[in-house]
C-alpha cells in the first residue's frame, strides 16, 4: 500500500483558502478535492464568476461569462468584462518589499510597491511618448531581474503586448522567435552572470537587430547599477525611466486583449507563438496560487527561473495575491550547491519551486539541509518534467519533513496547469494531487474513452477552460492552433502527455505522448523507466528513446555515471534486473549505452525527440531550442545501434 508521505492536518484544511471558498460558493466541501472539482466544472460560470469575486478582480466584470461556440477554443469568457492586468498587480501602495533580486555573484537589490508602482508608471508614459499603442509588441532580451518586470508590467498597463527571451538564447534562437512577431522595441541588458562566468549580452544584440528590420530602438539596463557600461548605441534604460512623467491612465482592455507571446520549444521545427490573454492569465495564476497553492497576502513566493520559461510569467503573477516575489538570476548550484535553499532560508520564502532536474540533482549529490531553517517554507512546487517517486521520498527525508509537496503540470500552451497541488488531498510519491479547478481534465484511451483508474493514456480537456490560448501569432486560419491540439480527438483539448489515473484521484506523468516507446505494439512512458534508474546510485540521469529495429520498436537507454564510472556488464544487469522487476519485461532496454553528457532544452526538460531523430539519421530543425547543442554529437553513429 502506497502510504501518504504527508497528510494536510485537519487545522490546514479548515483554515485553508480552498475552504474558504467553499464556503464562499456555500459548498460542504468535506475536505473532499474531487467532489469540488467535480462542481467546477458541471457549473463553470457558476465557479469563475464567483472566484472574479472571492480573488477581488479589479475590473468591469460585465453580464456574460462564458460564450460557448461549437469549436473549443472559440468559446469566450468574460465577453463583455474590461481589465488592466497592470492594475490588478499593482493594488498594493506600501512602502514593503514587492520584488527582491539576488544574483549569483551575490549583490542584491530591492522595490517597494509604492517604488514599483511609480516607475511602472514611468516606463508606460515613455512608451506613449515612443508611440507605442495597443497591439503594438516590445521584445526583451533579458536576465531575471526587477528592471524586466518593471518593463513587462508598463507594457501590460498599456495594451502592448509583451515577448521575452533569455539571455542564455544564442542569436538565432531570438531571431526565430523575435522576428516573427514583429517587434518595434528591444529591452535587453549589458550583460548576466551563470556559473561564475560573465556573459556580454550587447555581443549579439548588433546581429539580431541586422535580422529583425521591425526593431526601431533598443534600451539598455546595467545588469548591475554600481557598475556603470556605456550605452552609446542604444537608449540607456535608467534615463528613460528616471526623466519620464508618472502615467497613471490605467485603461482598461477587453478580458482576453492578448498580454504576452510565449513560444513553444521549437525542438521540432521554428518555435510557434503562442499568444495569452490579459484576463485569461489573471484568473488562472490567481486560482493556481491561491486555492491551490494557498498564498495570501503578504506571503513570498520565489521560483527558480529565467525570462524564456512561462513559470516567470507565472511567479510574476503572484503579486497579484498581495504577495512579494523573489528573483534569482544565475547557475542554481553555484557558488554552492544549496545557494537557493540559503536564499529560501534567509528571506524566510513560503512557496519555493524549482524543476524536478533540481530535486534529482541535489538527490544525486546526496545533499540534505539539516543545517538550514526551512520552517517558513509550506509549500514546494516542482515541474518541468515529472518528478520520480524517489525524488519525493528524497525532500521528506532530506529537505522538509512537513511541507505540502506539490508536482505541477501544465505547461507554455496554457502558462499554467492542468493537474497540481491542493491542501484537501494527501501527498503520495510519484503522484500529482489532483485536477486544476474548473478545467474538465480527463485521461483519454486511444479510442477517445475515459480511462480506469490505473490505465495509462492520454491527457485532455473536455470542455473549454480561459487559460487556453486566444490564437497562435501570424495564424490567421487558425490551422496551426487546431492542428496542435485538436487533431487527435474531435473538438477535445489534446496536451500531448501520457498519463495515468490512481484510485486517489491523482495522476502520474508517464512522459510526453510523441515519446512513448512501442516496443511489441505496448506503450510505455520514458518516465517510468527514469523513475527505476535514476534510484541506482552509479547514475546520475538518464534518456529513454525508441529506435526503429527489425520492423519492430526497441527501447535504448543512455545513461551518465557519478564521477564518470565505467558501465561494465555487472552494472547493465543489475539496472535491467531493477527495471524488469519494477516494471515489466517488456518495459526492459534492449541496450544501455554510457554518454558524456543529456541533451535538455533551456528549461531542463530532456530533449528525447532530438536524440530520436539523430539515431535514425534525421535532420534536427532547430539547435537554437537545446541548452546544450554541442552534446548531440555523442549520439550520432554509435556503432552499438547498428548491431
Amino acid at each position: 500500500m502506497n502510504k501518504p508521505l504527508w497528510e494536510p492536518t485537519r487545522l490546514k484544511k479548515r483554515d485553508s483558502l480552498l475552504e474558504d471558498f467553499s464556503k464562499f460558493i456555500n459548498f460542504k466541501s468535506e475536505y473532499n478535492f474531487k467532489n469540488l472539482w467535480k462542481w467546477t466544472i458541471e457549473n463553470p460560470e457558476e465557479f469563475w464568476t464567483n472566484f472574479w469575486d472571492y480573488s477581488k478582480i479589479k475590473g468591469d466584470k460585465g453580464k456574460k461569462v462564458i460564450q460557448y461556440n461549437k469549436v473549443f477554443n472559440k468559446t469566450k469568457f468574460f465577453l463583455d468584462s474590461k481589465i488592466n492586468y497592470a492594475e490588478n498587480i499593482l493594488k498594493k501602495k506600501t512602502d514593503d518589499i514587492a520584488i527582491h533580486f539576488l544574483s549569483e555573484k551575490g549583490f542584491e537589490e530591492s522595490i517597494s510597491w509604492n517604488n514599483l508602482y511609480e516607475k511602472v508608471c514611468k516606463f508606460s508614459g515613455y512608451l506613449k511618448t515612443l508611440g507605442l499603442k495597443k497591439g503594438d509588441r516590445v521584445a526583451a532580451y533579458v536576465p531575471n531581474k526587477i528592471e524586466s518586470i518593471i518593463s513587462f508590467l508598463a507594457c501590460a498597463k498599456n495594451g502592448i503586448i509583451w515577448s521575452s527571451c533569455s539571455p542564455d538564447f544564442g542569436t538565432q534562437g531570438v531571431v526565430d522567435r523575435f522576428k516573427q512577431i514583429e517587434p518595434l522595441i528591444l529591452i535587453t541588458s549589458d550583460h548576466y552572470f551563470y556559473n561564475g562566468k560573465k556573459i556580454n549580452i550587447l555581443e549579439k544584440v548588433q546581429d539580431i537587430l541586422k535580422q529583425i528590420p521591425s526593431i526601431k530602438k533598443t534600451l539598455v539596463f546595467s545588469y548591475d547599477e554600481n557598475q556603470k557600461t556605456n550605452f552609446k548605441d542604444y537608449v540607456n534604460f535608467d534615463k528613460a525611466l528616471n526623466q519620464s512623467k508618472v502615467d497613471e491612465i490605467f485603461e482598461r482592455f477587453e478580458f482576453n486583449h492578448p498580454i504576452y507571446i510565449l513560444y513553444s520549444s521549437g525542438t521540432t521545427g521554428k518555435p510557434k507563438c503562442i499568444t495569452h490573454g490579459a484576463g485569461n492569465v489573471l484568473i488562472e495564476h490567481n486560482k493556481e496560487f491561491m486555492l491551490h497553492c494557498d498564498i495570501r497576502d503578504n506571503e513570498k513566493l520565489f521560483y527558480y527561473t529565467t525570462t524564456g520559461w512561462m513559470m516567470w510569467n507565472w511567479l510574476v503573477g503572484g503579486l497579484a495575491t498581495g504577495s512579494s516575489i523573489f528573483l534569482f538570476d544565475g547557475a542554481p548550484v553555484y557558488p554552492k550547491i544549496d545557494i537557493l535553499l540559503e536564499y529560501c532560508q534567509n528571506k524566510k520564502i513560503n512557496l519555493f519551486g524549482v524543476s524536478a532536474k533540481y530535486i534529482d540533482h541535489l538527490k544525486n549529490e546526496n545533499y540534505n539541509s539539516k543545517k538550514l531553517d526551512l520552517s517558513s517554507i509550506k509549500i514546494i512546487t516542482s515541474t518541468g518534467s515529472p518528478l520520480a517517486e524517489e525524488s519525493f521520498k528524497y525532500v521528506y527525508e532530506n529537505i522538509k519533513q512537513d511541507v505540502h509537496l506539490a508536482s505541477i503540470a501544465g505547461g507554455t500552451d496554457l502558462v499554467g496547469c492542468l493537474v497540481l497541488g491542493n491542501l484537501y488531498s494527501n501527498v503520495h510519491k510519484g503522484e500529482i494531487q489532483g485536477q486544476s479547478l474548473g478545467i474538465d481534465v480527463d485521461v483519454f484511451t486511444n479510442e477517445g474513452k475515459s480511462t480506469k483508474d490505473g490505465d495509462k493514456g492520454e491527457l485532455v480537456v473536455k470542455k473549454p477552460f480561459p487559460s487556453m490560448p486566444i490564437k497562435f501569432w501570424d495564424d490567421n486560419d487558425g490551422q496551426k492552433y487546431h492542428q496542435a491540439y485538436f487533431t487527435r480527438f474531435e473538438n477535445i483539448w489534446h496536451h500531448g502527455d501520457f498519463i495515468e489515473r490512481t484510485s486517489r484521484n491523482g495522476f502520474i506523468m508517464r512522459g510526453r505522448s510523441d515519446s512513448t516507446l512501442n516496443p511489441g505494439g505496448v506503450r510505455i512512458g520514458t518516465s517510468e523507466i527514469y523513475q527505476q534508474v535514476e534510484d541506482i546510485d552509479f547514475i546520475t540521469e538518464g534518456l529513454v528513446v525508441g529506435q526503429d529495429f527489425k520492423d519492430d520498436v526497441r527501447i535504448i537507454l543512455f545513461v551518465t555515471t557519478k564521477n564518470n564510472q565505467e558501465l561494465n556488464e555487472e552494472k547493465v544487469k543489475l539496472i535491467k534486473s531493477r527495471i524488469r522487476i519494477n516494471c515489466s519485461p517488456k518495459h526492459v532496454p534492449s541496450l544501455i549505452i554510457k554518454v558524456p553528457a543529456i541533451p535538455r532544452t533551456k528549461s531542463g526538460k530532456i530533449v528525447e525527440l532530438a536524440v530520436r531523430k539523430i539515431i535514425h539519421g534525421e535532420p534536427i530543425n532547430n539547435k537554437e531550442a537545446i541548452a546544450n547543442p554541442e552534446v548531440l554529437k555523442y549520439y550520432e553513429n554509435l556503432p552499438q545501434l547498428k548491431l
